[in-house]
């Protein structure tokens, strides 16, 4: 399995921005995918995570009503639509997957087996 992120960028603050991810695997469908960022000097912190059907989602309180996360199955893809985007928000953002998961751990590093590169989303304030 192997994902490819991408869609970061500077945007002003206020602004939006898409993020993708593509996921490669046969069974995409069945990968719990996620969202992390990790600003200069902390931690990778969970941001979103969404089941293999779209129907659950979670998010961070930070992100809450300013971010959605979807999926295209057919186009084994995962997208992060991130809207009135704050200074805050600039991080390396990666996505990663993992086959199955009790939704409690969704937002811990150590749940996800597969990761992607990271794209890099810068917020100017």
């Amino acid at each position: 399995v192997q994902l490819q992120a991408s869609g970061g960028g500077l945007v002003q603050a206020g602004g939006s921005l898409r993020l993708s991810c593509v996921v490669t695997g046969r069974t995409f469908v069945t990968y719990i995918i996620g969202w992390f960022r990790q600003a200069p000097g902390k931690e990778r912190e969970f941001v979103s995570a969404i089941s293999g059907s779209g129907a659950r989602a979670k998010y961070v309180d930070s992100v809450k009503e300013r971010f959605t996360i979807s999926r295209d199955n057919a186009k084994n893809s995962v997208y992060l639509q991130m809207n009135s985007l704050k200074a805050d928000d600039t991080a390396v953002y990666y996505c990663a997957a993992t086959p199955y998961s009790s939704s409690s751990s969704w937002y811990l590093t150590s749940t996800y087996d597969y990761w992607g590169q990271g794209t890099l989303v810068t917020v100017s304030s």
